[in-house]
């Protein structure tokens, strides 16, 4: 378990480095250097980044988004100063596009990342983790980097501290959540690129129930991924979690995070995590005109009594619902 807090940032392609003036006027912190607080920075990359960049994913098969450990080391070739390095992250994540990307290649491979709408705070946060501290790297990157810049790659950054690394409830609740997320948004992401949303939406029918299940399994623990607007009957939230979904939904803003609910009930662990809609989702989900005719097609027939669409970027869709044993 000592690797599940490691993730993978939602970044393949970054900004050239901004100039001074840039920086100054930008609307996003620069963090100072040893005020990272890295329990929350590795939260948030967890969250929101390790569906798409996961660092156990092998080079060429099943990996959908380059590993951050590759964007850091581009980015570094530029020999940028650590608050530019915060600036240009931020800015990217903010107006992802093409023309100002460094990693050309990678955008040819996968596509331009979906836009995010990431509180300020939370992007500025992030890229000062990925710059002071050393991130987990797969273990093929290393001979990957050699032999395309013909340079042997040593990571820079400060060592995580080991007490940063604790096993809890609420972290160790969040990595069964994110885990599932993980294999069902891969299998996704690898639809939409390659086939398109009808295909990803087929595969959602025909597997994500499974999928899900099989984690729980894998795991011990029960995983449910549930809705007050489902697109499958299966998938309706019960009271307690229609509870938890309007709490969510009154808490999320474009300035603040989600964070996850953690209770106990007796020796069970109860804890839930919103599933935010971004502008990939809106191509199964968002408003009629926004899904392709074909696409909406397969929704009326795969799913008849479908609540899900009518979304907009950055809104509640549901909830992870977990529970498990607590811990001993």
């Amino acid at each position: 378990m000592k690797n599940f807090i490691l993730t993978i940032i939602v970044l393949w392609t970054i900004s050239c480095a901004p100039d001074k003036a840039a920086i100054d006027a930008a609307p996003f912190p620069i963090l100072p250097i040893d005020s990272v607080d890295t329990g929350k920075a590795m939260t948030l990359i967890q969250t929101h980044c390790y569906t798409c960049h996961s660092p156990s994913a092998p080079e060429k098969k099943d990996r959908i988004a380059p590993p951050l450990v590759a964007v850091k080391a581009h980015y570094l070739q530029q020999d940028s100063t650590r608050d530019a390095f915060i600036a240009a992250i931020s800015s990217f994540l903010q107006h992802p596009s093409s023309e100002n990307a460094v990693m050309k290649g990678a955008i040819t491979r996968f596509g331009l990342m979906p836009a995010q709408q990431y509180p300020p705070q939370s992007i500025a946060l992030m890229a000062a983790f990925i710059y002071d501290y050393q991130i987990e790297e797969p273990s093929w990157f290393a001979a990957h980097w050699q032999d395309m810049n013909g340079a042997v790659w040593t990571q820079k950054g400060k060592t995580l501290p080991l007490a940063d690394q604790a096993i809890s409830d609420d972290k160790l609740a969040l990595s069964y959540a994110m885990a599932a997320k993980r294999e069902l948004g891969k299998n996704l992401m690898e639809k939409i690129q390659k086939q398109g949303a009808e295909k990803a939406l087929q595969f959602c029918n025909l597997h994500a129930l499974s999928l899900t299940d099989s984690i729980g399994k894998l795991h011990k623990t029960s995983i449910r991924r549930v809705s007050d607007k489902p697109r499958s009957p299966k998938n309706q939230a019960n009271q307690e979690e229609l509870k938890v979904i309007e709490k969510f939904k009154a808490n999320l803003t474009n300035e603040a995070e989600a964070e996850g609910q953690l209770s106990y009930v007796n020796d069970s662990v109860y804890y839930y995590y919103p599933i935010v809609t971004n502008t990939m989702c809106l191509q199964c989900h968002g408003s009629t005109d926004q899904i392709a005719k074909k696409t909406m097609a397969g929704i009326h027939h795969l799913y008849p009594a479908d609540k899900a669409i009518g979304y907009k970027e950055n809104e509640v869709r549901g909830i992870w619902s977990i529970k498990y044993k607590k811990l001993k």
